[in-house]
């Protein structure tokens, strides 16, 4: 379990550490999956290396909760009105929608079903680079769309910090968890272990 975090506001400056691209949506939704070529030149790129210790981590390395987008909304409901489809809301609160969950593939209608997690978790960014970033990094990274994903409460509870194979999701969602997750290890220059990069490697050749 990674991310789930309440509302808070916290500053928009840490926003314009961010980059203009969102999480590619599911199917239906406003964006686009990285292919799977581009997946596996960024698979390529990244450097193996031994994970890191946990020494120093804790949550509040990351910041204490959502920051205010500069849309004024929080990253929890910008979350959800980028990933879903059909999303109706009342100012910043989402009401409804659609939305598949990228760990279990369940299918939600109700915002209050959905947990906002970090797919690289907090843990395995700070084993694989993030304990050498500074503070704002680590909040920025905490609240990239790129980095955040809308799943269902139990899924993200059986995720835990693992990468995989420690954890994998539902075989029909590896194409879409694979090629989400080397975006950012690629983003952010995250290194891989060996074990890992053999999983994406499998994962991604799910995709057609």
């Amino acid at each position: 379990m990674a991310g789930t975090r309440t509302g808070v506001a916290a500053g928009i400056a840490l926003f314009s550490l961010l980059t203009a691209c969102s999480l590619p949506a599911k199917a239906g939704g406003d964006g686009a999956a990285p292919l799977p070529s581009d997946s596996s030149q960024q698979l390529a790129s990244l450097k193996i290396a031994t994970a890191g210790p946990m020494t120093g981590y804790s949550r509040d390395r990351f910041g204490g909760g959502w920051i205010k987008q500069p849309d004024g909304c929080d990253t929890r409901e910008d979350v959800l009105k980028a990933q879903g489809r059909d999303v109706k809301s009342k100012g910043c609160t989402v009401n409804s929608g659609n939305w598949t969950s990228l760990y279990d593939g369940v299918a939600v209608t109700s915002p209050h079903d959905l947990d906002i997690d970090h797919l690289v978790p907090e843990a395995e960014s700070w084993r694989t680079g993030a304990a050498q970033w500074t503070q704002d990094q680590r909040v920025a990274f905490a609240n990239d769309l790129d980095e955040l994903v809308a799943v269902t409460a139990h899924s993200n509870r059986s995720k835990g910090d693992q990468p995989p194979p420690g954890y994998m999701p539902v075989k029909t969602e590896w194409c879409d968890y694979a090629t989400h997750w080397i975006k950012v290890k690629a983003k952010y220059k995250l290194t891989i272990s060996q074990t890992e990069h053999d999983a994406l490697t499998q994962m991604i050749g799910t995709c057609h």
